[in-house]
């Protein structure tokens, strides 16, 4: 594997509506992510993930972008957008901005043209069929509820199409027009200082052609996206060519959603010259989810959270890096989904930590994860900003549930649980705004909170810090960043173990329950390089691992 720029970094996701507030309108703006660079550069941190800050009519909170050329004055001009690429460049940090071209806003000049004349040039920049009452080209469904296809505003015989909301009109990626026009937007913006881009939902850019019914799963009579995908062939193509036209001109760094790469796909994916310099790694995420909705899904185990990783890494071997996570702007908080009750504590919090942050690839941090900000809980109907936890709320009464039932459901998956605003203090709105937020803050502000953890060497803050250091420690990161991942005692029920085997032999190991476990290793214990406990009780090559302890260990 050829080695990159970026294979030794850490990143870190920023969504800018609920990091910080600089003006006191209740929303976080770039300004403010300015004034926390210092913060970042503390904690670690290489590269900064920006979710959309586009003009947007807000529709799908940015991510129905109406100009791809400017920033939203909810979040400031374009000049703070300069600005914020030359700070984070003085600190020796990586911008990536949010690249979102399977759609625009329905209010982009694109589409509004299209609807002035659909036979035109930009009626061709999207996918717009001939309409009859009561007819669609095909069944697929939207992901969030619905049909993908919707009257043509002004062309009562028309319908468009739009894999997410109906707002956010898919680009037509068949039409060379509109890969010419994405890709100078790309450059455009690489040329301003980009260090690159995270890619949303990209693999939705390929539609199955002609149109194709699929067996509905639901009482709608539709189907799940999924299949399309599956059946779509030759969106390699369009990969391909973007890589060459834009990412691989400046170097960049390129990280892609995708959620089902075919495995024979991946080394064009992410091998050597591969269309994305990583992907997100989401067997995690998706583990126990169901087509039919949140009511169905089921909560992953600690066992299966192992498998999840281990089946991943063999998977990918050494082709390429995954970008591994714990929670982003779509999931819920982390500790609130993977840990037991009983886990949510600090030492909980820890050991999750370890887990994924020293899995082969690069890590991501989601804005307060490093603080161990958790879940809203159940909120009433009317305090639910997520559109995809509204649709779902009506999926779960649909099936039989109760409203207390929905709600409780919803509460688990629901992705306003991830966009709460950060909890910088412990003074009112949690230190994020003078005003009043846009979206509630979390009620255990005053206990989970940046100041407070920065004044604690034992707090959840400061152990992010050392196992930042840790990766980079010039004796650790060769080992760390290119060794392999071998498991040890994969059969053990509640315990995720691993070796990474480089320069250096290192075994991490986390014990996933409230009660103790006793492990035997295979070598002698040379050094210990972290720990989520105060001691290790050893008794020769014997560990007894306390209630969720996590320890980082060099073997002789």
């Amino acid at each position: 594997m050829e080695r990159k720029w970026w294979h030794d970094k850490v990143a870190y996701q920023i969504y800018p509506k609920s990091f910080y507030d600089s003006n006191g309108d209740g929303i976080g703006d770039l300004q403010g992510i300015i004034q926390k660079l210092d913060y970042l550069k503390a904690l670690g941190i290489d590269i900064l993930w920006i979710s959309p800050v586009y003009p947007s009519p807000f529709a799908d909170q940015g991510y129905d972008i109406s100009d791809y050329y400017n920033i939203d004055p909810a979040f400031g001009t374009l000049e703070d957008m300069e600005q914020l690429i030359s700070e984070a460049k003085k600190r020796e940090m990586y911008i990536l901005m949010d690249l979102v071209v399977n759609h625009c806003s329905d209010e982009h000049e694109w589409f509004e043209k299209a609807c002035e004349d659909p036979d035109g040039e930009y009626g061709n920049f999207f996918y717009i069929e001939d309409r009859k009452e009561g007819e669609t080209p095909c069944n697929w469904r939207s992901y969030f509820g619905g049909s993908v296809w919707e009257p043509l505003p002004k062309n009562p015989d028309k319908q468009y199409m739009h894999v997410f909301h109906k707002k956010q009109p898919d680009l037509n990626w068949e039409n060379p027009k509109v890969r010419e026009e994405i890709f100078k937007n790309i450059n455009w913006w690489l040329d301003k200082g980009l260090g690159g881009f995270r890619i949303d939902a990209i693999i939705n850019i390929k539609k199955k052609l002609p149109y194709k019914n699929y067996p509905s799963d639901r009482e709608d009579g539709l189907c799940d996206l999924a299949l399309m995908l599956a059946d779509a062939e030759g969106v390699g193509d369009f990969l391909k060519e973007m890589h060459e036209k834009t990412f691989k001109l400046h170097d960049s760094f390129a990280v892609g959603e995708v959620f089902n790469a075919k495995e024979d796909e991946l080394p064009a994916f992410i091998g050597d010259d591969g269309y994305f310099s990583s992907i997100f790694d989401f067997s995690t995420t998706s583990c126990g989810k169901s087509d039919k909705g949140w009511y169905d899904c089921r909560r992953i185990t600690p066992d299966e959270y192992k498998e999840c990783y281990f089946q991943s890494q063999e998977k990918i071997g050494d082709m390429g890096f995954y970008s591994n996570i714990i929670e982003n702007h779509d999931e819920p908080r982390g500790v609130s989904y993977y840990l037991p009750e009983d886990g949510l504590c600090l030492e909980g919090k820890k050991m999750l930590a370890v887990l994924y942050f020293f899995m082969r690839g690069l890590p991501f941090i989601y804005q307060g994860q490093e603080i161990g900000m958790e879940n809203l809980g159940v909120l009433p109907l009317e305090q639910i900003d997520d559109i995809s936890a509204l649709d779902q709320y009506q999926v779960c009464v649909d099936a039989g549930c109760t409203s207390e039932e929905a709600l409780k459901i919803v509460s688990i998956y629901n992705r306003d649980n991830a966009r709460t605003p950060v909890q910088w203090d412990s003074s009112p709105n949690a230190g994020f705004t003078t005003g009043t937020p846009w979206l509630m803050v979390n009620p255990n502000y005053r206990e989970i909170n940046v100041a407070t953890q920065e004044q604690d060497e034992n707090s959840l803050l400061s152990f992010y810090k050392q196992m930042i250091n840790l990766r980079k420690n010039q004796d650790y990161k060769e080992t760390l960043v290119y060794g392999d991942v071998i498991p040890f005692e994969r059969e053990r029920h509640n315990l995720m173990s691993y070796h990474r085997k480089g320069e250096k032999d290192l075994l991490i190991i986390g014990n996933f329950q409230k009660e103790p476990q006793t492990v035997t290793l295979s070598s002698s214990v040379k050094r210990v390089l972290l720990n989520n406990y105060p001691s290790l009780s050893k008794k020769g090559d014997t560990l007894q691992l306390s209630s969720y302890q996590a320890v980082v260990l060099e073997l002789d």
